[in-house]
């Protein structure tokens, strides 16, 4: 993970495999970066359906999604569209 911060807004670029063993560790540093949070998910190559449940969560709470693959952004769809 690396962490930029432009002045209003921070960015965590997110690199790899993003597993929910990691979830305890990405939540502090979302809740640590408030108000303004973009999580960049340009680098990502795997994550789990715990993963998934946090980052349905992070939109709902407005936090953007950059670089978001397709796989990720259908599995996304996908969870909410089982939710409701």
């Amino acid at each position: 993970m690396e962490t930029s911060f432009d002045g209003q807004t921070t960015t965590l670029r997110l690199i790899g495999r993003i597993e929910s063993e990691y979830l305890d560790v990405l939540q502090a540093h979302v809740r640590g970066h408030r108000p303004r949070v973009v999580l960049d998910l340009n680098e990502v190559t795997l994550v789990d359906v715990g993963i998934v449940r946090f980052l349905i969560a992070c939109e709902e709470e407005g936090i953007e999604l950059l670089n978001c693959a397709p796989y990720i952004r259908n599995w996304i769809s996908g969870e909410r569209e089982r939710g409701q």
